[in-house]
């Protein structure tokens, strides 16, 4: 295949893959995420209006929102 090269040891099995970015980011990049996402399976779910009412919170605390942005934000329907 084109843009793929496996690297062998010194009794020619295949250990090792170089794959061409120019050709291949997409794949590389698909390939990735699925590997990502199969790695977070068993991690604990969090309801996204909630993570989002925390970052809030916190920005908040730290003086990093003004006022009115944080009670806009807050009464969105997430």
């Amino acid at each position: 295949m084109r843009g793929v090269n496996y690297l062998t040891n010194d009794r020619g099995i295949k250990t090792a893959v170089m794959i061409d970015l120019k050709t291949h980011r997409e794949e590389v990049e698909d390939f990735l995420d699925v590997l990502e996402a199969k790695s977070r399976k068993n991690e604990v779910k969090e309801e996204a209006s909630l993570v989002f009412e925390r970052i809030l919170n916190r920005k908040k605390a730290n003086g990093e929102l003004l006022g009115s942005y944080f009670k806009i934000c807050r009464k969105r329907d997430f």
